[in-house]
Order: C-alpha cells, then structure tokens, then sequence
C-alpha cells in the first residue's frame, strides 16, 4: 500500500497497528464501574454493523497497517453471528485477541483454537462469590473462575483483568498476585477510570503505586521487574519462580500515552482515536453509501491528541463535564 498506510500515524509520529472492535453494546452483567445503574439506551441493531460489515472494514483497516485486532464488547461472545465474525477475521493477516467477561467462554475454547485465537483476556474483579454479585448484579463467579483455569490449562495466553476500587481491591491484591504463583497468567490491575454514568471521581481511586506497594510488603526481595515493550500499556512484574506475572495499567496517575498504538471502532462503527475522546468519525453511513472512508479516518487520526484527548492534567481529567460528554465504558469496547 506505500504511503497510503500513514493514515494510521498521528501528528505526534504515533503508528497505530492495533485495532479494538467492539461486537456489542449488551452484556450478560452489569458491572458497576461499566453499565450506569439505570442501563443504556442501546443503538437500534440496523444501526450496528452486521458481519459483513465488520469485516470489510477491519480489511479496509488491515490493509492500512493494522496487524492486531482485539474484539470486544459489550460482552462480544453474545452475537450469535460471532464463529462467523471470528472466521472471517482469521483470515487476515493480524493476530487475534479477545476480551470476555468469561460467563460463556467455555463455549467457544475450540473455535478459538480452529482460528488461531490464542490471547484471552478475562475480566474478573473479586476472588469472591459474594463480592463479585455486588459488582456485576449476577451471579455467575464459578463459571467464570472456573473458565480462567481452563483457558490456562488449554495454553492460552491468558490474562485476567482487575478493576481497582479504593477501599475494595485492597485485601484481594495478594490473592491475585498468588494465583500466579502455579497458574501461567497474566494478571493486570487497571486503574478504575472515568465514563458516563459510573459515578467515577478521585477519591475512588487506588493506583497502581500503591498495589505495587502492597505487593512490596510481601513478597520483597522476589519481585522481578519484566521488560515492557514500547507499546504496552502495563508495567508489568513477576515473583520469582511463579508461572504467571501481573502488571499495573496506571491510566489515571501515570498515563501511558507516548507509545500509544490503538484505535477503537465502535459496534456502531464510529471510530474512536482514544478510550477517553468525546469525538468520534462515524464511519458507517458514508461506507454504506459506498464512498471511500479513508479520508474519515485520516482525519481522526490527525485530530488526536497527545494524551488522554487533550486532558493533560489530573484536573482536567477529572472534570465532570468532559467524562459525562463520552459514553459509558459498555457502549465504547473495553
């Protein structure tokens, strides 16, 4: 494609290979710190793209430098149309992820591994049944923590994300690091962070530091810290001798922004150049209108900020106005 991929690099020189689509705006849970309390008002489904158009698009984008796709949601496992979605996809030149909630992963281990699918992260706050119902409004803890072993004995490259709340996280930060003891995971603590209607402000949070400090207290001296590429968006440490690792995403108190390479497309088909961005390129209607949406994304691409979309500062970060003028983390794509 010569030159024509750089509708991929950013005014900062940032090129972004890695693309996050989003299957879905439903979910089978209701977690707190992603679906507002009083539910979402969900886009009609002829306003969403179906298979095909997920894929010719994700083309379009692979054909431009895109060579990792994440799909997301929502909970993405819950669109009956995802085997073919996924199939299709396998067929590109990218390597695959995936994002779940791990209630019905179980389901598709085999799809996964017929399509080359082999990083799963899996979503998953408490090491308690009863704490996990206050947080997701539904009890489905042992099938998800059974879904993780599972996923680890299968060999996939298993990661387990943890959203850190203040006052909450604290006592199971141990239990996480522990599970990595004889369990090959990848577990990462993400900074709780600000979207429409989950109540989110500052003193709810609890940073990555202070778990790395907590950590600290424990293990000491068989901390190792592990080489973190240019891209990733943990910092990542493993105890001596275990077989998994953990990391800290330090969204809020230390952001990650220079290495940025990710772009999220909506399960509307908007383009979002950054998680925290109140603007968006629609992309659908002008594809279904048969025209050319290089341009659209181009443009996004050239509009994007250095950090956080121009929130600079934990200040203007934690400006209701601007979290309230995004969506809700459910109708993004984790």
């Amino acid at each position: 494609m010569g030159n024509e991929k750089q509708i991929l690099t950013d005014g900062f020189g940032r090129t972004h290979n890695y693309l996050r689509i989003s299957l879905a705006e439903r979910c089978n849970l209701r977690c707190t710190y992603c679906m507002p309390e009083h539910g979402v008002d969900l886009t009609p489904k002829e306003h969403l793209m179906t298979a095909e158009e997920i894929l010719a698009i994700a083309r379009l984008f692979v054909d431009h430098g895109v060579n990792k796709i994440r799909l997301t949601g929502g909970e993405p496992l819950i669109r009956k149309d995802f085997p073919a979605i996924l199939e299709g996809l396998s067929a590109l030149p990218v390597k695959l992820s995936i994002t779940t909630n791990g209630v019905i992963v179980d389901r598709f281990f085999d799809l996964f591994q017929e399509t080359g699918l082999q990083d799963v992260n899996i979503s998953l706050d408490t090491l308690n049944a009863d704490r996990f119902f206050t947080l997701t409004r539904r009890n489905h803890f042992e099938p998800v923590y059974k879904n993780i072993l599972k996923a680890a004995a299968l060999g996939f490259n298993t990661g387990i994300n943890v959203v850190l709340l203040k006052d909450q996280t604290e006592a199971e930060i141990l239990d996480f690091v522990e599970l990595t003891n004889k369990l090959n995971v990848r577990v990462k603590f993400i900074e709780f962070m600000p979207f429409a209607g989950n109540k989110w402000d500052l003193s709810k949070i609890l940073t990555g530091n202070e778990v790395l400090e907590i950590v600290k207290e424990s293990y000491t001296t068989s901390i190792i810290k592990l080489a973190d590429d240019r891209n990733s968006t943990s910092v990542n440490y493993q105890i001596e001798g275990y077989e998994g690792s953990f990391g800290m995403i330090n969204t809020v108190s230390n952001p990650f922004c220079q290495g940025c390479n990710r772009i999220r497309l909506t399960a509307d088909g908007s383009l979002k150049n950054c998680l925290f961005s109140n603007i968006e390129t629609k992309l659908l209607p002008s594809f279904r209108e048969g025209k050319d949406i290089s341009p659209l994304i181009a443009g996004a691409m050239g509009r994007k900020k250095r950090m956080r979309a121009g929130m600079d500062t934990i200040e203007q970060f934690s400006a209701t106005e601007k979290i309230e003028q995004n969506r809700s983390m459910i109708t993004i794509g984790g």
